[in-house]
């Protein structure tokens, strides 16, 4: 009987040994793989998120034109980003390897955005500063793209380029996502 427990416990050893194996074996095998796909879908996500605001861009709460600034990398502009009554200003732009946005909420009457500030990570593991692709590409309303970042009030539509790669020493290659966004409240101005 103790001879039957001991080969019974020796087997579900060896078993488990081999299960515990394989799975660490893939883990390894396929760690990039993994990590790349999570990078892309994270950015798919944040992506996402910056068209569905860029496409709400509206008029501050103080009267500002929806439009603050543009640049290859930053952008920032007016929408309303909650759930509450006001326009809040927003940031999105290239920190490093993350794209990154701010929020300023408004406050006071008049109304002024000297409210709180937060920074939120929108998409990690990005390489466009490395590989040398703008962020961001503007577009007029006869479709002509935008070079002077001083043309704020031409701004009728926004590409986003993101350049996404987990670890640039390991195959495969970046990945380029490409998304765009019309300014709504801008269209037909």
């Amino acid at each position: 009987m103790l001879l039957e427990v001991l080969v019974w416990i020796s087997v579900f050893i060896l078993a488990m040994g081999a299960i515990v194996s394989s799975i660490i074996f893939f883990y390894r095998a396929n760690r990039v793989a993994i990590g790349q796909a999570d990078a892309i879908a994270s950015a798919q996500r944040g992506i996402d998120s910056m068209v569905r605001t860029l496409r709400e861009a509206a008029y501050a709460s103080d009267g500002a034109y929806p439009v603050v600034s543009l640049g290859a990398n930053d952008i920032q502009f007016y929408a309303n980003v909650d759930s509450d009554a006001f326009v809040e200003k927003v940031r999105y732009f290239l920190s490093g390897t993350a794209i990154m946005r701010t929020t300023t909420h408004v406050t006071g009457d008049p109304p002024a955005y000297t409210g709180t500030q937060t920074t939120d990570t929108v998409a990690p593991y990005v390489r466009n500063a490395s590989g040398g692709v703008s962020l961001f590409t503007y577009y007029d309303n006869v479709g002509a793209a935008i070079t002077d970042y001083a043309r704020i009030s031409d701004v009728r539509f926004v590409t986003m380029n993101v350049l996404v790669d987990v670890d640039v020493n390991v195959q495969p290659d970046a990945l380029q996502m490409r998304s765009s966004a019309a300014m709504r409240n801008l269209v037909g101005q």
